[in-house]
C-alpha cells in the first residue's frame, strides 16, 4: 500500500522551484536541512535569511504522526479546535500502552482488555477526523513511518521525540507536543526557531563488530545531552551511501538524546532500494529525478566549515563499538575502555537481561546480525547466561522475521518474543526480579537509560548499545566482556569466540505481512466520541484560563529542583502511562522523580504552613484550592528527554505560574509556552543559589511583555530580607499572545 502519493507527487512537483528560488534569494548554496526547511515555508512568510538558533519561522509540514500515550491529548485538544477534519495526512500508531511481561500473544491479550476504553476513544475520533489508525499489535510508531510514510524530501512533526528516526529518510522530522501537531493538523502555520546546522563528516565504512548505532553513540559522547539544542545534525559525506536506510534511521532516531531539533541523511540508491523494498517503488522513483535536490549541494560539500555551525568528522573504518550509560545516554566509551570502566566504577559487573528492539533498532538488519552471534553460539554449546528479551518494529517485521526462521533462532536460545511495542524502553515492563530495587545491571538497544526509564528501579544500570553488542554481552552475562577479543567457554569447557555479526540490511525473500494493523477511517459521517464523566483514563478538557493581566506578585515556592530533570522526573511513564487522556489523575505524578535541593530528597518539600514536607503534587493542590499560583525553580537542560506535553500540562493545571531555570531543553519549553505558562531563564546562573525555601517569588514587568526584554524576579525571604534579578525568556510577539490568551488554544479559538 502506497499512502499519500498524491501529497508527495505535490511536494515533488514544487520542491526543484521552491529551492532554486531560496538559492537565488539567498545567493548561496544550500544544505539538505535549508533545501527542505526553506521549501516548507508557510504561505506568506518571506523567503530571507532567517537568523539560526533565534528567529522564529512558520513552517507548513506535510503530515502528523501520533503515539497512544500523546496522542490522547493531542485529540482532546484537537476537538476543542473547531475543526471538522484534519488538514494534512495524520495517523495515530497504538505501541505505547502495551506493558511487557510474559510475551507478545498474552501481553497484547491483557493490554487490549485494559485499554479498550482508551483504544476505542482513539479509533473513534481518528475515524472522526480523517486520521489514519495503527492497531494495538501493529508496530512501533517510528519504523511504521519509516515503513509507510517517511518520503525525502518531506516534512512531518510527530507527539513523540524520536519522530526523528524518519530523517534515515532524508525526511525533516521533528518531535513536537500535542497543541504543536494541532497547529499542523488545524492548517494553522507551525512555528519553530531556525535551527543551527551541526554539519557530521562521515568517511570509510562500517565493518566487523561496529554498527550505525555506534555512530550515534560516538556523537552523544562529543556533543552531550543539550549540545544539539536548537540545531539539526546533517550527516553527509561518502561513508553516508555505505549505511542502510534502516541504520541511518537508528542514528536519526537517537540524535533526540543530545537535543537536536532532528537529524537527517541525505537520499542515496539505499533510500531507494528501501522505499521499493517496502513497496514505495513509485516514491523511489519520483525521488530520483530529483535526487540533486535531495542532497546538500556540491559547494557545501566541499567547503562544508563554511556552511555548518559546528563540523564533526568520524570515520567509519575506525570507529569502535560503543557502549553508553549508566543514567545518562552521552556517557560513551568503547568497548575495549568499558571493563575497566565497570571496575573502577564498581558498577553491577553481572548483566541480568539483555533487551534488543525499540523503535531505535528493531528493524530486520538489526535482527539478522544479532541473531547470527546467537546461532552461533548455540551450535557451539556456549549457553546465555542473562534473561533475553526481543520486540520487532512493527508486524511487517515479525512476521518476516518469524517467516526467516529468525524468531525460532531467539526462542532456541531461550529469548522471549514480546510484542510489536515500546514495552521496556518506556519503562512498559512489569519485572519481577527487581522488586527490591536492588542494584542491577541491563544492556538494551534502546535510546534512553535515564534511572528508572526502563523498570521503575532507581539502582537498575541501563547501558544503550548496538544489537550486536547487546546480543554478546547477553550470552556472556558479563559487563567485562569484549567480544572482539574475549573468548566463552561452551558446555564442553572448550573456548569458543564469537564471529563477527553477520546480516541482510532487506529480507532476501522481501517483506511479508498478512495483517499490518492500518484501519482507514471510513467515508461515513457522524462519528460519536463518548467520553464517560466518571472514567478515570479520559476526561475532557476545559480550557486554562487567561492571563488576568497583572504581574505575579508573591508566589511561594513549590520545589527548587536539584540536578538533571528529565520529562521523566516531571512526569514519569511507567504505570502512569494509563492516565495519559486524563489531566486531573495524571497530575498527581507532577514532578514526584525532581529532586528537592534543599533535602535531596523526591517528593518531599516543605509546606510554609505546617513547615512539613509533603508530596509536591499535594502541596501544589493545596495552593490551588487557595487561588494561590506557584513557582518551580531548576538547573540546566530542563525537560530534556520525551516530547510529552503532559509535563507542561500538569504544572499548568496545578497553577504552577513559573518556571524558572539555568537552560531548557527545546520541546519543553515549547510546550511549556503552548499551555500558557511562563518559562523564564536566569540571566546570571548563580542567581538559582539566591532562591530559599520559604521564598515567595514575584515577577514583575508583565505588563510590558515583549520579546528580548527581560523580566525581573524579586525574592522575598523568610526573614524579611529581598532579593531581585533578571530573568530572560525567548518569547516572540505570538507566543506573548498565548501567554495572554491562557493557552495557544485559546488563542487558536478567539
Amino acid at each position: 500500500m502506497i499512502f499519500d502519493i498524491d501529497m508527495i507527487r505535490g511536494v515533488y512537483a514544487s520542491l526543484p522551484e521552491r529551492i532554486q528560488k531560496a538559492k537565488e534569494k539567498l545567493q548561496r548554496p544550500l544544505t539538505l536541512t535549508e533545501k527542505i526547511l526553506f521549501s516548507h515555508l508557510s504561505p506568506g512568510v518571506p523567503l530571507i535569511n532567517y537568523k539560526r538558533a533565534s528567529d522564529y519561522v512558520d513552517f507548513a509540514p506535510d503530515r502528523v504522526a501520533m503515539q497512544d500515550a500523546t496522542a490522547q491529548m493531542a485529540l482532546l485538544q484537537l476537538m476543542n479546535s473547531g475543526r471538522t477534519s484534519v488538514a494534512v495526512p495524520s495517523t495515530v500508531h497504538c505501541d505505547h500502552l502495551i506493558q511487557a511481561y510474559r510475551n507478545a500473544e498474552s501481553d497484547l491479550e491483557t493490554a487490549n482488555v485494559t485499554n479498550r476504553e482508551v483504544y476505542e476513544f482513539l479509533r473513534d475520533v481518528s475515524n472522526k477526523y480523517g486520521i489514519g489508525f495503527w492497531k494495538p499489535g501493529a508496530g512501533i510508531i517510528h519504523q511504521v513511518v519509516l515503513e509507510n510514510y517517511a518520503f525525502p524530501g518531506g516534512m512531518m512533526v510527530g507527539t513523540d521525540s524520536h519522530t526523528p528516526n524518519a530523517g534515515g529518510l532524508g525526511m525533516i522530522a521533528i518531535g513536537v507536543g500535542g497543541a504543536d501537531a494541532v497547529d499542523v493538523m488545524a492548517a494553522l502555520p507551525w512555528e519553530l526557531k531556525m535551527p543551527r546546522l551541526i554539519g557530521v563528516k562521515l568517511t570509510g565504512k562500517l565493518s566487523g563488530w561496529s554498527a550505525p548505532k555506534d555512530v550515534i553513540l560516538k556523537v552523544a559522547g562529543i556533543l552531550t545531552v543539550k549540545g544539539g539544542t536548537n540545531a539539526i545534525i546533517e550527516y553527509f559525506g561518502e561513508g553516508t551511501a555505505s549505511l542502510s536506510a534502516t541504520g541511518k534511521g537508528t542514528i536519526c532516531n537517537m540524535g533526540a538524546e543530545v537535543g537536536a531539533t532532528t537529524s537527517i541523511f541525505p537520499f542515496d540508491e539505499k533510500s531507494a532500494q528501501y522505499l521499493e523494498s517496502t513497496g514505495r517503488k513509485e516514491v523511489a522513483d519520483e525521488a530520483r529525478r530529483i535526487m540533486e535536490h535531495l542532497q546538500a549541494d556540491r559547494e557545501v560539500l566541499d567547503n562544508p566549515e563554511q556552511y555548518y555551525d559546528q563540523l564533526i568528522e568520524i570515520d567509519l573504518s575506525e570507529l569502535e563499538p560503543h557502549i553508553n550509560g549508566p543514567f545518562t545516554p552521552d556517557a560513551a566509551y568503547t568497548i575495549s575502555e568499558f571493563a575497566e570502566v565497570v571496575r573502577r566504577n564498581n558498577y553491577p559487573r553481572k548483566m541480568e537481561v539483555g533487551l534488543i528492539g525499540s523503535c531505535t533498532n528493531s528493524s530486520y538488519e538489526d535482527l539478522t546480525r544479532a541473531v547470527s552471534i546467537v546461532k552461533h553460539a548455540r551450535e557451539r554449546g556456549v549457553p546465555v547466561k542473562a534473561q533475553f528479551l526481543i520486540n520487532p518494529g512493527s508486524e511487517q517485521i515479525r512476521y518476516t522475521a518469524e517467516r526467516d526462521g529468525i524468531l525460532e533462532e531467539f526462542d532456541k536460545a531461550g529469548a522471549t518474543i514480546i510484542a510489536n511495542a515500546c514495552g521496556p524502553c518506556i519503562g512498559q515492563w512489569k519485572r519481577d526480579d527487581v522488586a527490591d530495587n536492588r542494584p542491577n545491571s541491563i544492556v538494551t538497544s534502546f535510546n534512553r537509560n535515564f534511572a528508572k526509564r526502563n523498570d521503575g528501579n532507581p539502582n537498575t544500570h541501563a547501558f544503550v548499545a548496538s544489537p550486536e553488542l547487546v546480543a554478546a554481552l547477553t550470552i556472556a552475562g558479563d559487563l567485562c566482556f569484549n567480544p572482539l577479543t574475549d573468548g566463552l567457554l561452551n558446555d564442553k569447557g572448550e573456548e569458543v569466540k564469537l564471529p563477527e555479526p553477520a546480516g541482510f540490511e532487506m529480507p532476501p525473500l522481501g517483506y511479508e505481512v498478512k495483517d499490518a494493523g492500518y484501519l482507514a477511517p471510513s467515508e461515513k459521517a457522524a462519528v460519536q466520541v463518548a467520553i464517560d464523566p466518571q472514567s478515570n483514563r479520559l476526561q475532557k478538557l476545559e480550557p486554562f484560563p487567561a492571563w488576568d493581566g497583572r504581574d505575579y506578585a508573591d508566589l511561594p515556592l513549590l520545589i527548587k529542583v536539584k540536578g538533571k530533570c528529565t520529562t521523566d522526573h516531571i512526569s514519569m511513564a511507567g504505570p502512569w502511562l494509563r492516565y495519559r487522556g486524563h489531566l486531573d489523575n495524571i497530575s498527581d505524578n507532577m514532578l514526584i522523580g525532581a529532586v528537592n535541593s534543599f533535602n535531596e530528597q523526591t517528593n518531599a518539600v516543605l509546606d510554609p504552613e505546617t513547615l512539613e514536607y509533603m508530596a509536591v503534587p499535594a502541596l501544589a493542590r493545596k495552593f490551588k484550592s487557595k487561588g494561590v499560583g506557584t513557582v518551580v525553580v531548576a538547573e540546566e537542560n530542563y525537560g530534556e528527554g520525551s516530547s510529552r506535553e503532559h509535563a507542561a500540562m500538569e504544572p499548568r493545571h496545578l497553577n504552577v505560574k513559573v518556571i524558572l531555570v539555568k537552560s531548557f531543553a527545546r520541546i519543553h519549553e515549547t510546550n511549556l509556552k503552548k499551555q500558557g505558562m511562563l518559562a523564564l531563564t536566569f540571566v546570571n546562573k548563580d542567581d538559582y543559589n539566591k532562591v530559599k525555601e520559604r521564598d515567595k517569588i514575584s515577577v514583575t514587568g508583565l505588563t510590558e511583555f515583549a520579546p528580548g526584554k527581560h523580566l525581573t524576579i524579586e525574592l522575598l525571604h523568610v526573614d524579611g530580607t529581598k532579593e531581585s534579578f533578571e530573568a530572560a525568556h525567548t518569547y516572540n510577539e505570538q507566543q506573548i499572545e498565548w501567554f495572554r490568551a491562557g493557552s495557544a488554544l485559546n488563542a487558536m479559538r478567539k
